[in-house]
């Protein structure tokens, strides 16, 4: 079966981002490439971004994996109130949703408490301080 592996953009502080996720879900990073690292013939220039993120990687649970990069200034910034796509968290445990919201929402914006849902499942939608929206669910019937 496939799987699916969100991958999420920064305007230059993917770093510290990724340090905060780490530090919520407990794993180390498996990926962390800087703009430096790209020394290829024919690389664009980015010495004024040598130490930002190219890429990074921090697994998460057995099979998923959140990965992420800093955008170029060459390429722009991204408006971090507009993006409407949130990461999605189906916990294990009625417990681990708590840890991981409470954890993730720090410093955010909540959208939707951490409750029982009128869909029969615990649930929780909110905006990290770093503009990334997040839902955290754990259902009892999708084990």
């Amino acid at each position: 079966m496939a799987s699916i592996n969100p991958y999420i953009h920064f305007n230059g502080n993917a770093e510290e981002a990724f340090s905060f996720y780490k530090s919520v879900f407990g794993s180390d990073f498996s990926s962390i490439v800087r703009f430096k690292d790209m020394n290829f013939d024919g690389a664009p220039n980015f010495e004024k971004e040598a130490e930002k993120i190219m890429h990074i990687a921090l697994p998460i649970g057995k099979h998923s994996i959140l990965m992420g990069s800093d955008t170029p200034e060459q390429l722009g910034k991204h408006n971090e109130m507009e993006t409407r796509s949130k990461i999605s968290v189906n916990a294990e445990s009625k417990e681990e949703p708590t840890h991981i919201f409470n954890g993730l929402s720090k410093g955010g914006n909540v959208e939707m408490p951490l409750e029982d849902s009128p869909w029969g499942s615990y649930f929780g939608m909110f905006r990290d301080q770093f503009g990334i929206e997040w839902m955290i669910e754990y259902d009892p019937k999708r084990k």
